[in-house]
């Protein structure tokens, strides 16, 4: 029987699960708390950041990144870019929360922002935010969109979910923006379970998104940041801890998850080796190949959460699909595509017609890249696709 494998292989291992039991046993705080604090520290220090606000889930991260720009009071409009290829959840916080989301079209090497479409929208739109996606952990090119956000001054929120470890001119992403977002899903470059996080080097922003992950109330809050906003709002004394300053949510994660998180910190040096080395020898084979197209950033070091192609045509993809299929090697088309053409979007505001991102929603397959594969696992999978030639 040949060799199964998966797209996505879980992180955590025998020993975490132990460390989890043994910590059970000491019968700990399980809700948020100190743990939680310790796991948010350590993401920041290993960033470069100065906040991290761990949630429960990547998608809930962008949510919160979305509503504490709008609660900020610092967007001129409610307009706002988004990608055309990228995740659902990355997109419906713009829809579910009121703003007016503007799609940009796809680049052809990142499959992220297109920095030129990108310039074309503040032209015409002058929109107060914008969110970019590092697509499977490839960075968008980074350098044009920091150029216009000098010279725009708009909010920019990075969704780094897929990125871990990633890095654009030796910088890690997620790094880049006002705010970014991280996901800590099984399968991904680390694994809480469930589990994310908001990241930020703005303290406004930050003390917004500790209120607003937990009900809106203050109690995440330094004390003395508590007590003045217990002032200035004339809260009478014994109504402080069940006060609330915005409509918040509740998407907080627990201790239970943030201590899987400690010990997943532990191995994220040898998991990011592993991850950017495979993604290496996948583009290696798919640069030099003819009739596939793959991402590429020379600017960057990719630590992707699955590796991503363009067959030649629909035709071609559904040949490579079949024929990994038999060989007992998972796959799915990138993400939902483009999603200008997701129900969701075209219900509400048409079908988004764009060169590249239709490609990709056409043309895409995902190839399966986790710490569990060594090098020459990648170049069987390569094998397996490469002998599915398009046909004239």
């Amino acid at each position: 029987m040949a060799k199964q494998y998966l797209l996505a292989e879980g992180t955590i291992d025998e020993k975490d699960l132990q460390e989890l039991i043994d910590w059970l046993k000491t019968n700990p705080w399980l809700t948020l708390g100190p743990v939680t604090e310790e796991f948010e520290a350590q993401w920041a220090r290993w960033l470069g950041v100065g906040h991290a606000t761990f949630v429960n889930s990547g998608s809930s991260a962008n949510l919160l990144m979305y509503y504490t720009a709008l609660l900020s009071g610092r967007l001129r409009n409610k307009k706002i870019v988004v990608p055309a290829v990228s995740w659902a959840t990355t997109v419906a916080p713009a829809i579910q929360l009121g703003f007016e989301p503007i799609m940009c079209e796809a680049d052809w090497r990142t499959f992220g922002l297109d920095a030129n479409h990108l310039e074309t929208l503040f032209k015409a739109h002058e929109p107060a935010a914008v969110v970019l996606v590092h697509v499977l952990g490839v960075p968008v090119d980074l350098e044009p969109v920091l150029r216009l956000k000098q010279r725009h001054e708009f909010v920019l929120m990075e969704d780094a979910c897929a990125a871990t470890g990633s890095r654009y001119d030796g910088r890690l992403v997620g790094g880049f923006g006002d705010m970014s977002a991280f996901s800590f899903f099984f399968g991904h470059h680390l694994s809480t379970i469930e589990g994310g996080m908001v990241c930020t080097d703005d303290e406004d922003f930050h003390d917004i998104l500790l209120q607003i992950r937990s009900h809106g109330w203050p109690k995440n809050l330094a004390p003395e940041k508590e007590a003045l906003k217990a002032r200035k709002h004339g809260v009478l004394e014994f109504n402080r801890p069940f006060t609330f300053y915005y409509p918040g949510f509740n998407v907080r994660s627990t201790d239970l998850n943030a201590r899987i998180g400690l010990t997943q910190m532990k191995k994220i040096g040898p998991v990011v080796a592993r991850r950017i080395e495979n993604h290496r020898v996948y583009q290696s084979r798919f640069l030099e190949a003819d009739g596939f197209h793959c991402q590429a950033n020379p600017r960057a070091t990719i630590c992707s959460i699955s590796f991503a192609a363009l067959a030649a045509s629909l035709e071609h993809r559904d040949r490579i699909a079949a024929g990994l299929g038999e060989q007992g090697v998972e796959t799915r088309p990138l993400g939902g595509g483009s999603m200008g053409r997701q129900p969701f979007w075209t219900e509400r505001y048409g079908v988004q017609e764009f060169t590249v991102a239709d490609r990709i929603h056409e043309r895409s397959f995902m190839l399966p890249n986790h710490p569990r594969l060594g090098v020459d696992d990648i170049h069987s999978i390569c094998d397996t696709v490469l002998a599915v030639k398009p046909r004239a």
